[in-house]
């Protein structure tokens, strides 16, 4: 069956944005010359594809890890072979955007934990920052290095019906995904090796460079000692600290394999200790110090945040900076654009409904059929309710719960996320998708990595990408036409 051929099923996903076909079933601009090529594949062609990505990444070992399935912990990445195509002008708008929002997130976080004049102003209510779990007291006064907080961010956005981006949430603590992002790349590379040359598709690759490079400028030391630290081989995203940590050159650690004296944080070597200059540490803030946090913890380093309180080793990111990326304080983001900017938002926030408030609760209650309830502190796609999927005891169940902490919910309208076309049982059939570019913050400013990684929900009518509960993802393509 040829491509011409393929037939596309939109009914399911009326009033969404494709970003492969207009309304009028015309093929969009960004994506005229891949519709091309193709035009030359037949079904045959594209599975053989599908089926050579799926062995590539199964040879490569590209797994995330699912801690609810009783069928085994260890799943392969579902990829899909057709790319998402960006116009380099939309990306403008979308780097500059994510510039602008890491900016002003990390004035917010450095005033939060020293003067407090979004605070003293009334900027946003006090008890959403001093009742709230990411907020850690131990960082207050603390002067970090190079005013900087949020080193490495993965923000996440939605483009809806009329086709403008939103920004769905902030990941400012240990964001994952970009491996996925770099391996999608990979196997692109090899499925299309003549048209993303030819078609100016802007690299990705040099991201570990890049990562590595923003890191080091933040310390005075012309070659520091970078580490890794890992929770360990069943953290769902192990295989990325694998990864990265093998791009970049630097060593891959486990909390026993470092140790605080003095001060300083020093490596485990065969030679002995060697002192530590910079953390990357993808183990939350709950599990970094035993000596300051959970005192049950095993996966940090007994004194680490000492260390760090004495200037002598740098964590990326800072601990404490997830006061920034709760979804409750997402509803301020805006309003921090304009307060340490005086700047009107580039990528707009999704209308957002505060359940602490009386007003907003009660209209949430009465119109939870049209809307999303999440938890602040959830992640993964997990601790929400879709309203038009909900039977009546699971909205029962949920108002039981917002009525006993409504401040750890926020609700949304339900979005019509945009689709694109994935190749599904010999068909292009249009799936939702997210996306999530990646910003490092160093000391030569914020760079954002052209595209980011594209999340995709293979699952008929669903609005959730996530992996952990059906979804995949694709490569992301910018193109500079």
């Amino acid at each position: 069956m040829s491509y011409s051929a393929i037939n596309q099923i939109y009914n399911q996903y009326k009033n969404t944005y494709d970003e492969m076909y207009a309304e009028n079933g015309t093929i969009r601009k960004n994506y005229r010359k891949f519709s091309k090529l193709l035009k030359k594949l037949s079904i045959e062609d594209l599975n053989s594809m599908s089926e050579f990505s799926r062995d590539f990444f199964m040879n490569q070992g590209v797994t995330f890890t699912v801690y609810d399935d009783d069928q085994g912990v260890e799943k392969i990445f579902p990829f899909d072979i057709i790319p998402r195509i960006i116009d380099y002008v939309e990306w403008k708008k979308i780097e500059n955007g994510i510039k602008q929002r890491l900016k002003a997130l990390n004035l917010f976080i450095k005033d939060i934990y020293h003067e407090q004049f979004f605070l003293k102003d009334k900027m946003i209510p006090a008890e959403l920052i001093v009742s709230n779990p990411n907020y850690l007291r131990i960082m207050r006064g603390l002067n970090v290095p190079k005013d900087i907080y949020t080193h490495i961010a993965g923000i996440d956005l939605i483009r809806n019906e009329s086709g403008n981006f939103y920004v769905l949430e902030d990941n400012l603590r240990t964001p994952s995904g970009v491996s996925y992002m770099l391996e999608n790349r990979e196997i692109t590379r090899r499925l299309y090796p003549k048209f993303i040359p030819k078609n100016k598709v802007l690299p990705i690759n040099n991201y570990p460079t890049l990562l590595y490079n923003q890191l080091k400028s933040l310390s005075g030391k012309k070659k520091p000692v970078i580490v890794l630290l890992t929770p360990g081989l069943y953290n769902s995203a192990y295989y990325e600290h694998t990864a990265l940590a093998r791009l970049m050159g630097v060593e891959l650690v486990e909390g026993n394999d470092l140790v605080s004296e003095n001060n300083y944080v020093f490596m485990k070597t065969a030679g002995g200790l060697k002192i530590v200059d910079i953390i990357y540490r993808r183990v939350d803030d709950d599990f970094l110090d035993p000596l300051n946090f959970n005192s049950a913890s095993v996966l940090g380093v007994a004194g680490i945040m000492d260390s760090y309180r004495n200037g002598n080793v740098i964590i990326v990111n800072a601990p404490g900076s997830g006061i920034a990326d709760d979804k409750a304080v997402y509803t301020y983001v805006p309003d921090m654009i304009s307060y340490y900017l005086n700047e009107k938002p580039i990528l707009e926030n999704i209308k957002t409904f505060k359940l602490s408030n009386e007003d907003e609760k009660e209209y949430v209650k009465k119109n939870i059929e049209k809307l999303v309830i999440k938890r602040t502190d959830g992640s993964g796609g997990y601790g929400m309710l879709i309203g038009k999927d909900a039977s009546e005891k699971e909205i029962e169940n949920f108002i039981k719960k917002i009525k006993k902490e409504p401040e750890m919910y926020i609700a949304q309208p339900t979005l019509n996320l945009s689709t694109s076309p994935c190749l599904i049982n010999d068909k292009l059939r249009p799936r939702c998708v997210d996306l999530r570019p990646f910003a490092i913050y160093g000391s030569n400013g914020i760079k954002v990595c052209p595209g980011g990684l594209t999340r995709t929900a293979l699952k008929e009518g669903s609005l959730v990408v996530n992996s952990s509960q059906g979804g995949g993802s694709k490569d992301t393509w910018v193109i500079n036409s």
